[in-house]
């Protein structure tokens, strides 16, 4: 038997142009698990979107953008070649949207007489317009073009001890400086995303304390795994209790998201007296859009806006060498068995 690893992430246009800004938008969000609507009426929403959205995004991928592209796909690519040199096995990349495709990725790895595959969702809590997606999305491609390729999926590792380590470690320099607050932004998603993952039916979002309250749902709700990331980040790394705090970014539409929202965060913790700041973005692997730019610099103009004084935004895993490790540790047992 053959196996592989294949490592997912979400995907970015492959270009700042708007033509490529707007392919990759009407796919993400054509997505009924982004925009989890009946497909008419998800069709005029997008196309709603999509008439003044691609000029923006585009605007906002400039900046981002590097002589290699995406900050995003160059960062996968480079973990991808590094825990290639750790493990005997081949390890692809592929992205939800866009490329390299999903499909490209099982079609290489079927040529190889690959059998059997360790599925990475390179997402480390639970949401259906993440997670979720990326696996059903695999699931598919593979039953098409490779029906006899057996799949096992990685659970959600946002509680993992290798996880919380190398989350500690790529922040651990940053921890060291002089700082008033450190906000914990998470990738926010509707409040109706989180009441639809629930597998009870009524627990999340019922009470105000539910994601502390023990509960089946709680393995597929992505507001109580991203508090529990927060936790024991905060365990692991020490920072002193009351000098931080969560809150989730890159909210869309008007629908109820889940709060508290960190572009309203910014400000207000800047005119409470937190004049030097220090933001985490833990739900994303690798740094992108909403990390360097939502973050890095409209986050930064927003917190100095309200009076803040010195903003740092704290890099994502990346290619730190013990977030490497972490997905060499996740690849073991499967290439044990």
């Amino acid at each position: 038997m053959s196996k592989a690893i294949l490592l997912v992430n979400l995907g970015s246009p492959d270009s700042p142009s708007v033509p490529d800004v707007r392919r990759y938008l009407n796919e993400f969000l054509m997505d009924g698990r982004v925009i989890d609507v009946a497909w008419p009426i998800r069709r005029l929403l997008v196309g709603l979107i999509l008439i003044r959205r691609p000029k923006e995004s585009a605007h906002a991928y400039e900046k981002i953008w590097t002589k290699e592209g995406s900050p995003l796909v160059v960062t996968s690519r480079h973990v991808q070649e590094l825990l290639q040199k750790r493990v005997s096995v081949p390890v692809e990349l592929a992205m939800r949207y866009q490329n390299p495709s999903i499909e490209s990725a099982i079609k290489e790895l079927a040529a190889k007489g690959v059998t059997e595959v360790l599925l990475i969702p390179l997402f480390p809590h639970y949401a259906m317009s993440s997670y979720e997606t990326a696996v059903v999305r695999v699931q598919e491609v593979a039953a098409q073009l490779a029906p006899t390729m057996k799949l096992t999926v990685q659970p959600p590792y946002y509680n993992h001890p290798d996880y919380i380590a190398a989350l500690a470690a790529s922040a651990a320099e940053y921890l060291k400086k002089d700082y008033d607050h450190l906000l914990f932004s998470f990738h926010g998603i509707p409040e109706r995303h989180i009441k639809k993952s629930d597998s009870t039916g009524g627990h999340c979002l019922a009470t105000p304390n539910c994601c502390e309250t023990p509960s089946p749902a709680l393995a597929t709700c992505y507001r109580a795994q991203c508090f529990k990331t927060a936790a024991l980040f905060v365990e692991k790394s020490g920072v002193p209790a009351g000098k931080w705090s969560v809150s989730f970014q890159s909210r869309l539409g008007k629908d109820p998201w889940l709060k508290p929202y960190t572009d309203f965060e910014l400000p207000r913790l800047a005119n409470e007296g937190k004049k030097r700041m220090l933001v985490i973005c833990p739900a994303f692997v690798s740094d992108c859009l909403e990390t360097i730019e939502e973050i890095g610099l409209r986050g930064c103009e927003q917190f100095i806006a309200g009076n803040g004084q010195e903003f740092t935004r704290i890099p994502c895993m990346n290619e730190h060498p013990a977030w490497i490790e972490a997905l060499e540790n996740m690849t073991a047992r499967f290439l044990e068995k």
